[in-house]
């Protein structure tokens, strides 16, 4: 079967300064030949005109890189193509090249699926680069810079070839026990697997606040009506997402802010006041408030004098922080955190104190390994058929089937095997060109 040659715009829509085009596969080459007049020298810029090759008009001049296979972003000839980014010429330019029989434009992530088919990228490399592209805060592109770098890519092989020494252990147990010089294959094999063992499960205990950091610190502000909940968020927000009233009941359901704090990304969440409801629809806001409360990192019980909280069912690891609202008006006391969200009284210490509970709670990204619940679930599934293997007076056979498990369970990582059902997930989520 021949492989297609593909062609996309890699620049966001709109008029630019520059726009990128990339081209990727075997006609790359006579494409350039054909629309620049000559074939570049390999990774270097070359300014040259570029023509409609079926009127020979100029279209635009420009930069052009190209690099053989395989030494290449995706491994096949690949071409960049920087012109001019207004509109007309980029459209002019895509027209031009899909003239050619044999291109088409490039479905979206069709260029890192190229990488990852080619050896260029290996499966954690791929969700590092989607990461990338989604990263809203440095936190998050920290995190997703090291997962790009193959952080965890270097892990899994480190584990992988301690691993592959244990198993031709056993192998040649299993086809030499004949021989006289046969050892005791449970002695050679603990040394090997159970640092193994503990390394996965720091990896495994490490990596829940890694993979939280990707969605986000939730913060919900609670309290009893009009103790200032939709002002703090508009404050907050620094413009009015929510309607700000005397009567009580006002917000009836859920609005959400997002920050930026300190390079975590926290999601502020206003929601109904607790009380007992007066009519059906503040009684579901209600509701749906109390089912929030136990999904949320954070909990802001604010009150116009600092009151206590009532009983809540937080997410196991929540904390609660009380915060006296309308301080302007001389209701807090000397211990409260008190804030004005009319005067900015005590907003900036509030927003230390979320940043340090997010901080403490997601960390920085900065050691990050496994990132999302797929690498969890598959790390998990090796550490327990390590365990399993190290089970004392376990046959063999079966010895070599758990250590086996381990091997596959860590290629699904880097997707070296049977990935397939998360591949079109994953490049669902990327734009055209990339």
């Amino acid at each position: 079967m021949s492989i297609e040659t593909i062609f996309a715009s890699a620049t966001g829509a709109g008029r630019a300064a520059i726009a990128v085009i990339r081209l990727s596969g075997p006609m790359v080459g006579a494409v350039l030949e054909r629309i620049a007049g000559r074939l570049p020298e390999p990774r270097s810029a070359h300014y040259a005109r570029l023509a409609d090759p079926r009127s020979g008009e100029t279209i635009d001049r420009g930069l052009i890189l190209y690099f053989p296979a395989p030494n290449s972003p995706t491994g096949e000839d690949y071409a960049e193509l920087q012109i001019h980014g207004g509109r007309a010429v980029m459209r002019a330019v895509l027209t031009a090249l899909s003239a050619f029989s044999g291109l088409r434009e490039a479905q979206p992530g069709e260029f890192a699926r190229r990488s990852l088919a080619n050896g260029k990228m290996d499966l954690s490399q791929v969700e590092g680069l989607a990461d990338l592209i989604e990263a809203e805060t440095e936190c998050q592109r920290r995190q997703a810079i090291r997962a790009l770098g193959g952080a965890l890519r270097k892990q899994v092989e480190s584990w992988r070839e301690l691993l592959i020494r244990a198993l031709a252990l056993v192998e040649a147990e299993l086809d030499f026990s004949d021989e006289g010089d046969v050892f005791e294959p449970a002695t050679a094999l603990h040394p090997l697997l159970a640092p193994l063992l503990e390394e996965m499960s720091a990896v495994l205990a490490n990596g829940a606040a890694s993979e939280r950091l990707r969605d986000g610190f939730v913060v919900l502000l609670l309290g009893p009506p009009n103790a200032g909940k939709s002002t703090l968020l508009n404050a907050l927000a620094r413009r009015d997402v929510a309607i700000v009233s005397p009567v009580p009941g006002t917000t009836r359901d859920m609005i959400e802010v997002h920050l930026d704090l300190g390079g975590i990304p926290v999601t502020l969440v206003d929601t109904a006041g607790l009380r007992e409801a007066k009519d059906e629809i503040e009684r579901i806001g209600v509701e749906r408030t109390r089912a929030r409360i136990a999904e949320a990192d954070l909990l802001l019980w604010l009150s116009e004098k600092g009151a206590d909280a009532p009983e809540l069912a937080a997410a196991e690891g929540a904390e609660l922080i009380r915060v006296a609202t309308k301080a302007d008006l001389g209701n807090c006391t000397s211990d409260d955190l008190a804030i004005s969200a009319r005067t900015g009284f005590g907003i900036e210490r509030l927003l230390d104190e979320m940043a340090a509970r997010a901080r403490q709670r997601l960390g920085d990204g900065s050691t990050a390994v496994l990132t999302r619940e797929r690498h969890r679930r598959l790390i998990q599934e090796a550490r327990d058929a390590i365990e399993a293997s190290l089970d004392p007076g376990k046959p063999l056979e079966f010895v070599a089937d758990d250590l086996r498990v381990t091997g596959r369970a860590l290629g699904r990582i880097v997707g070296a095997v049977d990935v397939e059902d998360v591949l079109d997930a994953i490049f669902s989520q990327f734009c055209i060109g990339k």
